[in-house]
């Protein structure tokens, strides 16, 4: 099973009313990949989420998890046993100890680890005798990191999970991630925290207003995408530079600056035809990227 795709979606929609949460969402998520689920707040990453583990019916499309289709019931209890979620609000019950909460969490669960669960609770320096409600914002994001790591799923999603983290729990949680990967452990992250995303992921997934833009590997990333400067000794028309792999192109005065995710030679000789008297290109970071990719999403390259 290992060559079925641990999420894939086909037109996956949402409909919350009149407004649109999810439009049309086709993915596929390969397994033993990590893989950044980016988009700015609003974007739809939390709905996309909750469909696929079944919280929330899709309004239109289909899709699976680790094979299994989200929209029938006893497949979707079924895929839920093989995994762990960590939830963008992170529940616990505030009347248990760190210590309880883990017994009890342990006990649901086939394939916990309690030496995980043990090696983490010292990695995070959690309080076992502590009440949970009586934990700071970042302690409780590390017991409900805590909960989820200790498992050994097939596929981990995680929503927004480092909130009230500081640098250094931010660290450690990206150190638990690349090693639960290394383990097997296909992982699906949701992110705004493009830095972190760009550091640990191997896919990127983009979204805006529910849509997918992009869906790329970060090689095909940093081996593509380029910002290409360009001055001329006229005002340049941009209809000129209509060419494939342009994202966006903006001028000011006799500079342009063409934004391009593949076919950088062509667009560099059409910029020499046209009397450009200076160019340069400079690859583009993942943040670049997300913001050239968001704020041009109609021409996006998926």
């Amino acid at each position: 099973m290992s060559d079925v795709p641990a999420i894939e979606t086909n037109r996956l929609s949402k409909f919350y009313g009149r407004v649109e949460a999810v439009h049309g969402l086709t993915l596929s998520v390969g397994r033993n990949r990590l893989t950044g689920f980016l988009g700015r707040n609003g974007a739809g990453k939390s709905t996309t989420i909750k469909m696929l583990l079944g919280m929330v019916r899709p309004t239109s499309g289909e899709g699976t998890v680790l094979g299994k289709r989200i929209d029938d019931p006893s497949e979707s209890v079924e895929l839920r046993r093989d995994v762990a979620y960590l939830s963008e609000d992170k529940r616990l019950y505030g009347y248990m100890t760190v210590e309880q909460t883990i017994r009890f969490t342990s006990s649901f669960y086939r394939d916990w680890r309690k030496e995980k669960a043990d090696s983490l609770l010292r990695k995070f320096e959690l309080p076992p005798g502590r009440k949970v409600k009586l934990l700071s914002k970042g302690m409780r994001t590390k017991l409900a990191l805590l909960l989820a790591l200790s498992r050994q799923p097939s596929l981990l999603i995680l929503d927004e999970r480092s909130e009230g983290l500081d640098p250094i729990g931010v660290e450690q949680l990206l150190e638990c991630l690349v090693a639960q990967s290394s383990e097997g452990t296909s992982v699906f992250f949701s992110s705004h925290q493009i830095e972190e995303v760009e550091r640990i992921a191997d896919q990127v997934c983009i979204v805006d207003q529910g849509r997918l833009l992009l869906d790329l590997s970060m090689d095909e990333i940093r081996e593509s995408y380029r910002q290409i400067d360009l001055v001329f000794p006229f005002e340049p028309r941009q209809l000129e530079f209509d060419l494939p792999g342009v994202v966006n192109v903006r001028t000011e005065g006799y500079q342009m600056r063409v934004f391009s995710s593949g076919n950088t030679d062509e667009i560099i000789e059409r910029a020499r035809t046209h009397q450009a008297t200076s160019v340069e290109v400079a690859p583009l970071g993942l943040r670049d990227v997300f913001l050239g990719t968001v704020r041009d999403g109609s021409n996006a390259l998926v």
